[in-house]
């Protein structure tokens, strides 16, 4: 099964019909949902995926040709790498716009210690807003002086993690062991979303809307993975796909640091902490607090993704 989902993602982020247009045939889309439902024979299929490739119809010359280039993560727990593409240089160092986990077959105990039960009811919430915030032209021109209108921003396309400030890392690491995933853009929407789950887990949530605030703050058991969570308030305008900074950061006053003047933040001395080299979760009243960033530690730290999964359970 899991070799049928891989190919029909492929399929869909590579399919490029004859006329030039980017979308994928109505007939291929019924086909490949046939084939997934065991209606149309393997050997059937795979005759028919070979006559569209060379018939230039599927194109997979450009995932074919992009190459690979492993990440210094020091990790034992994931097959670790980026795409060279992908690859910038920041402060005369190489880094990278994404990140790629996969699974090692030799760590399937250790997988069952550190991912997560089917049976737990449990989101994550991914930052996108936070990301965007961090975005070219966004807040942080404005915060440098660099900008004067950057306090409203467009947000990234295809729900996009900043590598670091997005919480990129840790997102891939918990998708990939299992945890169900929102976006911050799905919460906004339907702040009542949360009710549906045991157990909340922020990442890097930094700038948030009233609404989401106040479902997070209220829901029973929250999991404030990350420092610096909840500081600043935005709006969104969906129709121009913008969000807007309206409180909190500096802003508009110099003297405002946490936009919702909310008493458990954390972000000082916390947000700056990233060897977590003394970690520990503590208590407020709806959840876990970690005393950290924990972006690097994420993807290595055998015990720190136990004690989560503990939370979680």
């Amino acid at each position: 099964m899991k070799e049928k989902l891989l190919l029909i993602f492929l399929i869909s982020i590579v399919i490029l019909p004859i006329y030039g247009i980017e979308q994928i045939p109505e007939w291929v889309k019924n086909n490949a949902e046939l084939w997934s439902e065991n209606q149309i024979e393997d050997e059937s299929f795979l005759n028919a995926l070979k006559f569209l490739i060379e018939n230039n119809i599927i194109t997979v010359e450009h995932i074919a040709n992009e190459e690979k280039t492993a990440i210094q993560s020091g990790s034992e727990i994931f097959d670790v790498w980026s795409y060279k593409k992908d690859l910038y240089l920041e402060f005369e160092k190489f880094v990278t716009r994404d990140i790629h986990l996969k699974l090692i077959e030799e760590n399937e105990q250790l997988y069952k210690e550190i991912g997560v039960d089917d049976d737990v009811n449990a989101i994550v919430i991914l930052p996108v807003f936070t990301s965007t915030a961090y975005s070219e032209n966004g807040f942080y021109e404005y915060y440098f002086g660099n900008c004067d209108d950057c306090t409203t921003v467009k947000i990234l396309k295809n729900n996009y993690l900043h590598h670091h400030q997005g919480s990129q890392i840790g997102a891939r690491v918990l998708e990939t062991l299992g945890y169900k995933t929102i976006t911050d853009i799905d919460l906004d929407k339907n702040p009542n979303i949360l009710k549906k789950f045991d157990t909340v887990i922020l990442l890097h949530n930094e700038y948030v809307t009233q609404s989401m605030f106040n479902s997070i703050v209220n829901h029973p058991h929250v999991i404030y993975l990350y420092p610096n969570a909840l500081y600043a308030e935005i709006e969104v305008d969906y129709k121009k796909n913008e969000i807007t900074l309206i409180r909190g950061h500096g802003y508009p006053e110099s003297t405002i640091n946490n936009g919702f003047d909310w008493e458990f933040d954390n972000t000082h001395p916390y947000e700056y902490d990233h060897d977590c080299e003394n970690w520990e979760f503590y208590r407020i009243p709806n959840g876990e607090m970690l005393n950290c960033y924990p972006e690097r530690e994420l993807i290595s730290n055998i015990e720190l993704l136990k004690k989560l999964k503990d939370l979680v359970n």
